[in-house]
């Protein structure tokens, strides 16, 4: 699996050239759009289509190729294969027949995105495209209401001022940015609250090319002092200070130091 440019063309790494050159065969979301990019790194190998509408009749054929003893590439449009992609079936089968999977990374809209957003990086979750039906779209957001991470989607750019709306009603009005033709020569990137952003779009139209939309995580709930500390005191009518402070840490999954110092402030009180 080799991962493609997302814009510019000299975003693909040294290997994956050579494992392009090298390989029997490079079976190609679109093959159109394949040989744009092979022609341009002067590649010439066979093409063949690999996409959602001819996986199932595909699939034994590059299995049987795969057990000829040959070479087979699997890319995607653009970026890194499966990812809002086909090739997952294929993989899993290939593994299944007890053969090698071997990725060879390079870009992606997610990691670029997520670099320069601003936004939390140390947990992100990718969440693919929304569903176009509001009420589909509600409920998927529901679900990642709680995700103490950056959440990361991709999105059509007709839809994308109803979806930033659909954001900010169910998750909050968080902080957001929409990239758009990440790598290529317009490339965007818009900062501001989910309700901001999607006022703007709202009036400005949809924007051109691809989109990335960045949402960052819950604000912390600010602790329930007073529920802390009648539980604290509770413990330690029969507890020493250290094993309650333990405890209500452990049944809180509050922080042990905070909690300890504010148990040794209730006990000198």
């Amino acid at each position: 699996m080799v991962a493609t440019p997302i814009g510019n063309a000299r975003d693909i790494s040294l290997r994956g050239l050579d494992v392009l050159k090298g390989c029997d065969v490079i079976c190609a979301e679109d093959t159109r759009v394949t040989s744009k990019l092979l022609a341009i790194h002067g590649i010439a190998r066979p093409l063949a289509a690999y996409n959602d509408h001819n996986a199932p009749e595909m699939r034994p054929k590059i299995l049987a190729r795969l057990e000829r003893g040959e070479a087979v590439v699997l890319v995607s449009d653009a970026g890194t294969p499966l990812v809002s992609d086909p090739g997952y079936k294929l993989v899993r089968e290939v593994i299944a027949h007890g053969m090698p999977v071997i990725a060879i990374p390079g870009a992606s809209a997610v990691l670029a995105g997520l670099a320069s957003s601003g936004l939390p990086s140390d947990r992100f979750v990718f969440a693919g495209f929304l569903s176009s039906r509001a009420g589909e779209r509600k409920t998927a957001l529901e679900e990642l209401k709680g995700v103490r991470a950056t959440l990361i989607f991709f999105e059509s750019a007709q839809r994308l001022d109803d979806s930033l709306a659909a954001m900010a009603e169910v998750l909050g009005d968080r902080a957001c940015v929409v990239a758009r033709e990440l790598t290529k020569l317009h490339e965007e990137t818009r900062r501001g609250l989910l309700s901001q952003l999607a006022a703007h779009y709202a009036g400005a139209g949809a924007p051109r090319g691809e989109v990335t939309v960045l949402v960052g995580p819950p604000a912390e709930a600010a602790p329930d002092t007073a529920k802390l500390d009648a539980a604290l005191k509770a413990a330690l009518a029969f507890m020493p200070v250290k094993a309650a402070a333990e405890m209500i840490a452990h049944l809180t999954d509050g922080s042990r130091k905070a909690i300890y110092a504010r148990a040794l402030e209730l006990k000198d009180e």
